[in-house]
């Protein structure tokens, strides 16, 4: 049965009693201080009226703490900014503004062809001094077409033009000892979370520079122009990149250029912080080759990749998860049917590198040079089988 009890009037009366007699035997603290505001200056004949808010604003001697505290956390972040402007004196002489004219494919209007403008970096390439920059920027212009701008001022031409179709790179060899040039990263020490600028040309705005971080690495699945940059293996930024962008350098914190600025990712045509730059890594097997043979040379197993490997499938293969890249059918005669790989093989490892899936499995394969011998590790009956496997060159396949 419920203890509770209606409350009435009288009841009320000798709670507010008994409260009292508590109160009288509790001791109180001690009595604030009454602040007392501060009258304002007499207005037309008025001197009662008082500032409700002057006992909340700071002396003269607290705001000048306030100053000396603010300055000196404001080093710890202006040390970040004097490395921006370290960082923008070494890279800015050796970032180019590219103007091509091209024929158009389907003339308009009467009109026959069509200006593209773009960005480029200028460096050292199988000692030779070059321009990096994307293959469609350039794409389709003659040489006394294209105008390479400097950072000076200068205008010059250049003298010999390399592109690589299934990469989108474009080199472009400059004449003159006194082009200064940029340092390219060596390897793939890029993360994710790593701070990054992007330098170029948007919207016509030449040595424009815009900071963000690697947002994700290897993105693989692009649909890019027409299908024709099969190797992709994309850094992917939030820095700021925009029409005219293109072909222009991503940059690490110590002044490396990690990448070449590609493609967005946009409903607008604009930035919407998703952006693209193909890793150095990538660039320098393709320029090398380039510069050095005038054509590129990629690796070739002849295996044919299932594109929707699904978790039914992995699991019909005694496998947890779909991982790796499962092999549908393999090429008579090409490396992999030498060396023994079949169908529902599943390639975990290559080179020693885990493959996440067949893109992946692609751009490696790509980005070996032929002739060299590599050591895999397939997926079969449940086990590991580890192999070694001679890798060709694509062009005698295709």
């Amino acid at each position: 049965m419920s203890n509770l009890r209606p409350v009435v009037r009288p009841h009320r009366l000798r709670c507010l009693a008994l409260l009292g007699c508590l109160l009288a035997t509790v001791p109180l603290p001690a009595e604030e201080p009454v602040v007392r505001l501060a009258p304002i200056p007499a207005v037309a004949g008025r001197d009662d009226r008082v500032d409700p808010m002057r006992p909340a604003r700071l002396s003269a001697s607290e705001r000048e703490r306030l100053y000396e505290q603010a300055a000196r956390d404001a080093e710890h972040l202006e040390q970040q900014g004097r490395q921006l402007r370290r960082l923008m004196q070494l890279i800015r002489p050796t970032v180019v503004h590219i103007d091509a004219t091209k024929p158009l494919q389907r003339p308009r209007n009467g009109k026959a062809t069509e200006d593209e403008t773009g960005s480029g970096v200028i460096a050292k390439v199988a000692g030779r001094t070059v321009v990096l920059t994307n293959r469609h920027v350039v794409n389709r212009a003659e040489l006394d077409a294209i105008a390479v701008r400097l950072d000076d001022g200068r205008e010059v031409k250049p003298r010999r033009l390399w592109s690589d179709a299934g990469t989108d790179i474009a080199v472009l060899e400059l004449a003159g000892d006194d082009l200064q040039t940029a340092r390219l990263a060596e390897g793939d020490r890029l993360e994710i979370g790593d701070t990054v600028l992007a330098i170029g040309s948007p919207f016509g705005l030449a040595h424009s520079v815009t900071l963000g971080i690697v947002s994700a690495k290897g993105r693989r699945d692009l649909e890019l122009g027409q299908g024709t940059v099969k190797f992709q293996d994309f850094i992917q930024t939030d820095a700021a990149i925009n029409p005219g962008n293109s072909g222009g350098p991503l940059v690490n914190l110590r002044g490396e250029v990690v990448g070449i600025n590609t493609c967005i990712a946009s409903n607008s045509g604009g930035n919407e912080g998703i952006g693209f730059a193909i890793p150095m890594p990538m660039v320098l097997f393709v320029a090398r080759q380039l510069v050095e043979n005038g054509s590129v040379s990629r690796g070739y197993l002849g295996v044919t990749l299932d594109k929707e490997f699904s978790p039914r499938a992995a699991g019909q293969l005694g496998m947890v998860r779909p991982v790796g890249a499962r092999v549908v059918a393999v090429t008579p005669g090409a490396p992999a049917d030498t060396a023994g790989i079949r169908g529902d093989d599943v390639i975990l490892e290559y080179d020693g590198t885990p493959v996440e899936d067949d893109d992946h499995l692609m751009s490696l394969v790509s980005m070996t040079p032929a002739d060299r011998t590599v050591d895999v590790v397939l997926f079969r009956n449940r086990q590991r089988v580890p192999l070694r496997i001679p890798v060709a060159s694509r062009s005698s396949f295709e």
